[in-house]
């Protein structure tokens, strides 16, 4: 009887010890199971509309969170190709897409969630008086453009080839941010940007559209890649940029619709 009462006098005071040791550690176990990061590389033209998506996609899916690297596609391409981890790719251009699928960097096909197309950013008053395209290649102009191998720069080598037109710029960028960083900063009279980034500025620069853009209208893919820890997640990010949230979004930044 004797041991009884003493095992019934121990025993709330085990319990106790238990409960405080063993409830943080599944509590503290449940936090971790149920929160991941989701990395997405993304063209620079996209920084303001993805920033929203993200907003979204976190609210739709508790305890994930999103984070981005923003640059030239290309750029972002050459990391992935070194082994940087990610979990979505998002490019300006086909071809870049293609490069990081060529090297097996892709898992399944990537989705084409948006177009865009190449405008004339030029400082508020346009005081070089840039009216076309064809001006951009009048002596005297400071232009500012993308490297060619960056997809804004690629899409400006398509206009110059089908118009005949031949620019030298005094600066080439690789990203399209950058182009627009010079003319905002007075650094150029004009610089070639995407219809969405002159729209991102606001009133810190004017936007001249042209014609021959649209021999070179720029799709956007992106696609699950190979190596990502998180993929289920991964999925649902490209189903929200092609669902109609994603596509509002977008089409409020300036982006044409996509293929999908």
């Amino acid at each position: 009887m004797r041991g009884n009462r003493k095992l019934a006098a121990v025993l709330p005071a085990l319990l106790a010890v238990l409960l405080a040791t063993a409830l943080p550690g599944c509590a503290g176990g449940g936090a971790a199971a149920g929160s991941s990061t989701l990395t997405v590389f993304a063209a620079a033209s996209l920084k303001s509309s993805f920033t929203e998506l993200a907003e979204r996609f976190e609210a739709e899916n508790p305890g994930t969170t999103v984070t981005f690297s923003f640059a030239g596609s290309a750029d972002l391409a050459t990391q992935l190709n070194q082994g940087a981890p990610a979990d979505v790719f998002a490019s300006a251009d086909a071809g870049t897409m293609a490069k990081v699928q060529e090297a097996g960097l892709v898992d399944g096909e990537p989705r084409d969630f948006a177009t865009n197309t190449l405008a004339i950013a030029v400082p508020p008053g346009n005081p070089a008086g840039i009216r076309s395209f064809a001006d951009l290649a009048k002596a005297g102009i400071k232009l500012v453009a993308c490297a060619e191998q960056v997809p804004c720069g690629a899409a400006a080598a398509s206009v110059e080839d089908s118009t005949g037109t031949v620019l030298s710029p005094v600066s080439e960028e690789n990203s399209v941010t950058d182009v627009l960083g010079k003319v905002i900063s007075g650094e150029a009279d004009a610089g070639l940007v995407y219809v969405t980034d002159v729209r991102s500025a606001g009133g810190r620069v004017e936007s001249i559209p042209f014609p021959e853009a649209g021999a070179a209208v720029n799709p956007y893919p992106a696609a699950v890649l190979a190596g990502s820890s998180n993929k289920a997640a991964a999925g649902r990010f490209l189903d929200l940029l092609a669902g109609p949230e994603g596509q509002e979004i977008l089409a409020a930044a300036g982006f044409g619709p996509g293929s999908r």
